[in-house]
């Protein structure tokens, strides 16, 4: 979704709230964002646009297919641009950041065990909950990180 013209042919008006929004997720640095991530990077780019119009603007977003929605650990609704192929998630428990993947194996050992319980699969959503193993990692806060470390270096011993 790169102009005003394909945001239009979802059937939405390419408003400057609109816009923004989508620009917010084309050119973010975050792939995953809450609704008050939005409003942050908004805030930071001087945008007047409020916060129930970012609300507003991802339900659209979402239910014209721009955006696919997720709700990870923390309960709140994480939006990503919809690129039309399927992943699943590696969500850290220490600093809440998410990291896609795809894998051909664990996609089959899906189908095959809904297959032998009486199922065909329509849609599935993987979401693994883990603890970031890399000791110095940039995105833990700096309390988790030392105690991280503390555990890592008594099971060296």
């Amino acid at each position: 979704m790169a102009n005003i013209d394909e945001l239009k042919s979802t059937g939405l008006k390419a408003t400057l709230p609109r816009l923004k929004i989508l620009d917010v997720f084309q050119k973010g640095q975050l792939r995953h964002m809450t609704a008050e991530d939005v409003f942050r990077v908004l805030l930071e780019e001087r945008s007047d646009i409020g916060l129930a119009t970012v609300y507003r603007v991802l339900t659209q977003f979402e239910q014209a297919g721009i955006l696919t929605r997720s709700h990870f650990e923390s309960g709140k609704a994480v939006y990503e641009l919809n690129e039309g192929t399927h992943h699943d998630h590696l969500v850290c428990l220490d600093c809440g950041r998410v990291e896609e993947f795809y894998d051909a194996e664990i996609e089959e050992r899906q189908h095959s065990v809904a297959k032998a319980k009486g199922f065909s699969i329509a849609e599935h959503a993987l979401s693994l909950y883990a603890h970031c193993t890399k000791q110095a990692c940039p995105n833990r806060p700096a309390e988790v990180r030392f105690s991280a470390e503390r555990r890592a270096s008594s099971v060296e011993r």
